[in-house]
């Protein structure tokens, strides 16, 4: 399997994991997956009601851009990038897009 590919597959099968372990959240949220593979966007979502409370959150937002694979967004406190390595992605495939560009450089990550 082809890089592309192998971390489509990475990707979607943790987001997966993660959704499957946490149908639903403390709030009563549904968790779903959305998965673009033609574009190489992957979320998990939390929807529901919290009494007359919506619920709306983007939990994880992940792209692939030239190679890499983009944590967009991680609104929990869930390791999810260390699921993503234990898969076999190393750190210099990984961008921590939520921090700021001139901040990267002093993580273990991809600068970009």
């Amino acid at each position: 399997m082809d890089k592309l590919n192998l971390y489509r597959q990475t990707i979607m099968d943790v987001l997966d994991a993660y959704v499957e372990k946490r149908k639903v959240s403390a709030d009563n949220a549904e968790m779903i997956t959305i998965f673009d593979q033609t574009k190489d966007h992957y979320q998990v979502l939390a929807m529901g009601w919290r009494k007359y409370e919506r619920i709306y959150l983007v939990v994880f937002h992940f792209d692939i851009k030239d190679g890499k694979i983009w944590a967009q967004q991680n609104a929990s406190d869930y390791d999810i990038i260390g699921d993503i390595e234990a898969k076999g992605v190393p750190k210099s495939d990984i961008v921590l897009a939520f921090h700021a560009p001139s901040m990267r450089k002093y993580t273990d990550y991809a600068a970009a």
